[in-house]
């Protein structure tokens, strides 16, 4: 593994073209194959909307034209577990019409699904989306009753990017601000996460996220995992396609190693067979790992509660 420092991570020694080609997901994968694997999520999505939807659109920010949110598996009079599920994408692409095709599976075992679209990059910065998701996140816990969803018992899983923005939300020190506790949520399953932002600013993705490293700093989950003693409640599982390009694969080894560190149940879990894209299609197989990965941390939750 390659020397580490802060502000570049555990890739300080490659140089920008060698970056390139290990942050590179879509190089993991045939034209036709991210094609079909995009198309699949939209299906998937459009199917669990017949099947489930709840509430669509859902206006989660101050600003009544922000970002909003669709929910999932709710039933009247009854308060359910919930996953939030945040989409990938670079942090540029996909929107919450592709990030439903979870919803039937887990509405099927009385478990509601949030799902919030979040600005994009170029035309917002990383700290926006963070502020994002961050509030997505806020609104749900605030206006849980009223939504269905217990508060107490959700679970964050998020794909690629949204796996950055995933445990984004269980970094300590952003919670007061938005009235939340210190464990609003003790469950997660970050999946082909990116979590330390070093790499990502020395290669093709900076054309669009335009890092600082102040950015780098505040911004890199792995730099800020949960602290002592909220981490001590907490109870994560990393997880990855067997076929992740590198610098992916690496990322969720060193956040895996940095969660125990600071005193969290993590696991790692590597999925055979699957890349990077349709890794996350396995959510609505309950007889996946993934799936029965997601469905344990939904239930842990709810004991630790």
């Amino acid at each position: 593994m390659s020397a580490y420092d802060p502000l570049h991570g555990f890739d300080g020694e490659l140089n920008t073209d060698q970056l390139d080609i290990e942050y590179n997901a879509r190089a993991t994968v045939s034209p036709e194959r991210f094609a079909t694997t995009m198309q699949d999520y939209l299906d998937a999505t459009a199917s669990a909307r017949i099947h489930c939807l709840a509430r669509a659109d859902l206006p989660y920010s101050e600003d009544s034209g922000g970002p909003r949110l669709d929910l999932y598996g709710t039933n009247p009079g009854e308060r359910r577990p919930a996953v939030m599920f945040i989409h990938g994408g670079y942090w540029r692409a996909l929107t919450k019409e592709h990030s439903g095709f979870m919803a039937s599976m887990l509405a099927d075992r009385g478990i509601a699904t949030i799902v919030p679209d979040y600005r994009l990059a170029p035309d917002a910065s990383l700290a926006e989306i963070v502020h994002d998701v961050r509030s997505a996140l806020a609104f749900t816990w605030h206006r849980g009753a009223g939504l269905g969803i217990d508060r107490e018992r959700i679970t964050l899983c998020g794909s690629s990017a949204g796996g950055h923005l995933a445990a984004s939300c269980i970094q300590p020190g952003w919670q007061v601000a938005y009235g939340l506790p210190d464990i609003a949520v003790r469950t997660a399953l970050p999946v082909s996460g990116l979590f330390h932002l070093g790499p990502i600013a020395r290669c093709h993705p900076q054309a669009w996220l335009s890092l600082s490293g102040e950015d780098v700093l505040h911004l890199s989950p792995l730099l800020k995992p949960p602290v002592r003693p909220a981490a001590s409640h907490m109870r994560i599982t990393v997880a990855l396609a067997a076929s992740e390009a590198e610098g992916f694969k690496r990322q969720s080894m060193a956040y895996h190693e940095a969660l125990l560190a600071a005193g969290v149940s993590s696991s790692l879990l590597e999925i055979a067979g699957r890349n990077h894209f349709d890794v996350v299609l396995d959510l609505a197989d309950p007889q996946s790992q993934l799936a029965r990965a997601l469905l344990d941390l939904v239930t842990s939750g709810h004991q630790a509660a």
